[in-house]
């Protein structure tokens, strides 16, 4: 029999144990390559939503998955598509939608991850917010997998350069947002260009009316696959603070200065709350910044990028603003207004807490809004905790540094810069302990990289004093 390992209170899978299962039930196998890659990825065990969906993909059947953002899909969905790519044929074998230009960029880089011990695979990322002209360069060179959003995806059809007859695997990865997004049409135009005989795999975190109605359309008796994920399983410290509505940016404050996370996720309910709330923070001397759906797509890019690398403490969200989001390493989650949706609760506060790591929930609701808390205990069956303001020992006249600054250097993938050649810039001459560079992301016309605040401009002096691959660049600091 299978052995079972156990992965944050829940009995999963290994996934070589999972293999005895597949050769005994399954015609189309996971290749020891692909176990290897995973195994050194770290993989070491099933997610609840890759035990559930993973043999139904690997069977070759159309899928309905309830899936959270952070549920390890990207995983389920991307080792069934490798299993079936054919690296010999140069054509658009997967296509994979999604609803924001970050979350296509997410999946774009798990993919590669996984494909890694596949030699000569091209992954090709098709979004809005970037110039047309050379992606249809790009798709002259033929990719074997496409990551896209709808509008984008389905304008590269209209005009022709982007050839579905081959796909055989289509994934619409958050669907539901998509359809809020009013996607639906688009989604329907791109499905009917491609093969009758695709594999149809729909992963949405909620499955309204509207889900049900697209899967008929465009699935061919699909199976679904739905895990129920309760928090209490999860290592998330949540508390209830009742404020009022004059106190409650008093109360947000308190709570930041008493519990000082180094990143901090802040809901509010609307775009208007989002911007009084920065500017209530911003008067006492805290940096936040604001994620909404009126951000341009750089803005929004560098908005994400400063927080995901360290170095802004505070970020402020929508609901809408912050779905497909999927941020490593982050210690809090507030509720400056707790939603009036309890599922929503769950979504919110699930963004702490991940790969067994300590997390904290932190919910300030008033005595008008106890139906809201009242819910919340309903849907989780279980009593929430409430924290007395009063038994709080803030620091008075603090504020919150982040630990990294990032700094900008004036070259990217058009000047052939690579993560390496710049980590290696660094830890070189100048002797900076690699412990002390964070994340760095490259775009095609600039760098970025984190460094720790305290070596930030000893690392900005050697980055503009040297060179890379060669090549002098100007450097400078974004924050």
């Amino acid at each position: 029999m299978a052995t079972f390992l156990t992965y944050n209170n829940v009995t999963l899978f290994s996934l070589r144990a999972s293999l005895f299962v597949f050769k005994h039930h399954f015609s189309y196998l996971l290749s020891p390559d692909m176990l290897d890659n995973l195994d050194s990825l770290g993989y070491q065990q099933m997610t609840p939503i890759q035990e559930a969906s993973l043999p139904v993909i690997l069977k070759g059947r159309d899928l309905i998955a309830q899936a959270k953002t952070g549920s390890g899909k990207t995983v389920a969905f991307g080792v069934g598509l490798l299993s079936r790519l054919e690296p010999q044929n140069y054509h658009v074998q997967a296509l994979i939608l999604c609803p924001t230009r970050e979350l296509a960029e997410q999946v774009s880089k798990e993919l590669r991850r996984l494909a890694r011990f596949i030699p000569n695979i091209k992954l090709l990322s098709l979004c809005g917010g970037t110039p047309i002209r050379p992606q249809y360069e790009s798709l002259q060179r033929n990719a074997h997998i496409v990551v896209g959003t709808p509008g984008r995806i389905q304008a590269h059809l209209d005009k022709g350069t982007l050839n579905p007859d081959h796909v055989n695997t289509l994934v619409l990865d958050e669907a539901d947002r998509m359809l809020d997004m009013g996607f639906y049409d688009a989604i329907i135009k791109i499905v009917k260009t491609t093969p009758a005989s695709r594999q149809t795999l729909l992963f949405s975190a909620t499955y309204p009316d509207a889900i049900k109605t697209m899967s008929a359309v465009i699935q061919n008796d699909p199976e679904s696959v739905k895990v129920e994920v309760t928090h209490r399983d999860n290592p998330i410290e949540e508390w209830f603070v009742e404020t009022s509505p004059l106190q409650r940016s008093k109360s947000l404050i308190t709570l930041l200065t008493h519990y000082r996370p180094e990143s901090t996720l802040i809901f509010c309910n609307t775009k208007i709350q989002c911007q009084e709330v920065a500017q209530a923070l911003e008067q006492e001397g805290f940096y936040a910044l604001v994620l909404n759906g009126d951000l341009e797509q750089k803005d929004r890019d560098r908005v994400l990028l400063l927080f995901t690398n360290k170095s802004c403490p505070l970020l402020i969200a929508t609901d809408v603003a912050a779905r497909g989001l999927d941020i490593k390493d982050l210690q809090a989650v507030i509720n400056y207004e707790i939603a009036f949706d309890p599922e929503i609760y769950i979504h919110r506060i699930g963004r702490t807490g991940r790969a067994g790591q300590h997390g904290l929930a932190l919910s300030l609701y008033t005595p008008a809004e106890a139906n809201r808390v009242n819910a919340i205990e309903d849907y989780q069956q279980h009593p929430v905790a409430h924290l007395d303001s009063k038994n709080l020992k803030p620091v008075p006249n603090t504020q919150l540094l982040a630990p990294m600054i990032t700094l900008c250097i004036d070259g990217g993938r058009k000047n052939k810069i690579r993560p390496g050649d710049i980590l290696g810039a660094l830890t070189g001459t100048a002797g900076i302990d690699s412990k002390l560079i964070g994340k760095i992301d490259i775009s095609d016309s600039h760098a970025y990289v984190a460094i720790a605040r305290d070596t930030a401009d000893k690392a900005a002096r050697q980055l503009a004093d040297g060179t890379i691959k060669g090549r002098k660049f100007r450097v400078w600091k974004v924050r």
